[in-house]
């Protein structure tokens, strides 16, 4: 027979219960928002469109896959995930640009049903250069192009490495003389509308003549179908470009992707001549600088085909010596109403997915290579998300989501923060050594070239410099007047991971096979670095100490009771 309790335990059990209760109540308040996993059940849902924001999508899709949420994703470009949008073929779409409803380029209008969409901003970043260049059989690693010569290495009108124009971006690099290869998109890509819109915007001329040698006359708009001329290679998705540049026997080629993908692969990038006159690549701060003069749509919630939708230009002159001139957002076209195959049940997983991407994912952006959304995009797409039909809408603290963008009172700490760049990334006679984009950690070997008697130098020391500015709609930001020398390698610079895809490519035709797949990056073993909002936070102190507490609550009474019970003796 089991003696019964003492009095000093059967007056501390309740206390206790009621207390550990309140303090599994306070550690499920301050934990943040939930995970997917509360739902009872969710049905697949399937969608289509920009490799451009595959990277992210794919690593979020992984993510909630363990709660039960199936997302099945196709990285077909954003041309064919607008176009399977609008004829029911898929459930959302994923696009870098609007639908194109009077195109410029003499493509087919776009026409999705009213009422039937609504945009959500679901990932910032950046198109690069990747490229494949060696000299005497050292990889570069530190290649500078301004945007006229990038313009005219993909209009044809610089065909070689060693042009002259080249070399005064390069004075620590004596190019080859080897042909330039451009490889371009071959599918229905938002990254070449973008790219085209850019060189139509800043070099209308280059263009135009391009243009017209290309047999597009006079259908010359900002094209999703990038016009080849003989000496480009085209292929399909971000992945292809990169798995071609990335071949052994693609030496001299270069092409333009997400940033993501250079990571992958572990290739270099061009530092892109900014307005301010320095050469940048799109490391998470310096798009978040960057995105400050992106004019997003803010005028009118009930105007689906413009509310949140971007105007980049001032993206393109933006004086901050940390911009990178071709950063932007990627979207999702969120089904705002019930139709042919899709349901409210679909609607339900499709939100929950959102949710995710929009607060927990966004943890993950910078390590992928992608910059976390501000604040002012977030809190909007949370409203978007309420539109699709059988959403679980949810009531969400916006500081829980940890993003490391925005600051508990919505400043942009990710912009704020930014590192400027070192005096050697100036335009002038000196060159930095250190590598980029994927390569981040191999510098340039090759370097002395006869037009330069500065010689190159390498990024050190730290920035100083702040800035200031929030992300809303056409508001602006400066930069500060700090200036400084940078570490160089910002947050995301080089990420340990592999092509996943399998791809082989033809040297002879250019044609890549793939087995499927995308290029991956582990985001737990990329370097990141930054200033805010991640890593250990208050809360999290706050939990640890709570759970102390609780420990000592349920522990303490026994020991005590059994002390006395000692002490009374039998």
């Amino acid at each position: 027979m089991n003696p019964s309790p003492t009095r000093s335990s059967r007056t501390v059990r309740p206390g206790l219960l009621a207390l550990a209760a309140a303090a599994a109540a306070l550690v499920t308040l301050l934990a943040g928002p939930a995970s997917p996993a509360g739902a009872a059940s969710y049905v697949p849902v399937s969608g289509d469109g920009s490799s451009w924001s595959a990277g992210a999508l794919d690593q979020w899709i992984a993510d909630v896959h363990t709660d039960g949420i199936q997302i099945n994703f196709t990285a077909d470009g954003s041309t064919t995930g607008r176009q399977n949008f609008i004829n029911g073929q898929s459930d959302f779409a994923a696009s870098d640009i609007p639908f194109q409803t009077d195109p410029g380029d003499g493509s087919a209008p776009e026409h999705p049903q009213p009422g039937s969409y609504a945009y959500m901003p679901i990932t910032a970043g950046g198109t690069v250069f990747m490229y494949n260049l060696k000299i005497n059989g050292q990889r570069v690693t530190n290649l500078r192009l301004s945007g006229e010569n990038i313009t005219k290495i993909f209009t044809g009108a610089i065909t070689n490495w060693d042009d002259p124009a080249l070399a005064g971006d390069n004075p620590g690099l004596h190019l080859p003389d080897q042909t330039i290869v451009p490889v371009v998109r071959s599918d229905g890509s938002g990254t070449s509308f973008e790219l085209s819109e850019w060189m139509i915007n800043q070099y209308p001329g280059l263009w135009n003549s391009y243009c017209s040698r290309a047999g597009r006359t006079p259908a010359c708009g900002a094209t999703s179908f990038y016009p080849t001329v003989t000496g480009m290679i085209a292929q399909n998705g971000d992945l292809g470009v990169s798995s071609y540049v990335s071949q052994n026997f693609a030496s001299g080629s270069i092409g333009y992707v997400n940033y993501y993908y250079a990571l992958s692969t572990k290739f270099p990038v061009v530092q892109m001549l900014n307005a301010a006159g320095y050469y940048t690549e799109p490391t998470p701060q310096n798009v978040a600088v960057s995105l400050l003069q992106d004019q997003v749509d803010t005028t009118d919630v009930n105007n689906p085909a413009l509310y949140l939708t971007q105007k980049l230009t001032g993206v393109y002159t933006d004086p901050d010596p940390r911009t990178y001139p071709l950063s932007s957002y990627g979207y999702l076209v969120l089904p705002t109403s019930v139709r042919q195959s899709f349901t409210t049940a679909k609607g339900a997983t499709l939100a929950a997915f959102a949710y995710y991407a929009m607060c927990q994912g966004q943890q993950q952006s910078a390590a992928l290579g992608y910059s976390p959304m501000p604040i002012n995009l977030v809190q909007a797409s949370f409203a978007q998300i309420a539109k699709i039909p059988g959403a679980d809408v949810q009531s969400i603290n916006i500081q829980g989501c940890n993003n490391p963008t925005f600051t508990p009172s919505g400043v942009n700490l990710l912009a704020q923060t930014a590192p400027y760049p070192p005096a050697c990334d100036k335009q002038g006679s000196t060159q930095c050594t250190s590598g980029t984009g994927g390569a981040a950690a191999v510098a340039t070997a090759v370097s002395g070239s006869s037009t330069s008697s500065s010689g190159t130098s390498g990024r050190s020391g730290s920035a100083t410099g702040s800035g200031s500015g929030s992300g809303s709609g056409g508001a602006t930001g400066s930069g500060g007047t700090g200036a400084g020398s940078s570490g160089g390698s910002g947050a995301g610079t080089s990420g340990s991971g592999s092509t996943s895809s399998g791809q082989s490519c033809d040297p002879t035709t250019g044609a890549c096979s793939s087995t499927g797949g995308t290029a991956s990056i582990d985001p737990t073993a990329a370097t990141v670095t930054l200033a805010a909002g991640t890593g250990w936070s208050t809360t999290q102190t706050l939990l640890v100490l709570i759970l102390l507490a609780l420990v000592a609550l349920l522990l303490v009474p026994g020991l005590l009771s059994r002390r006395l019970d000692k002490d009374r003796g039998p």
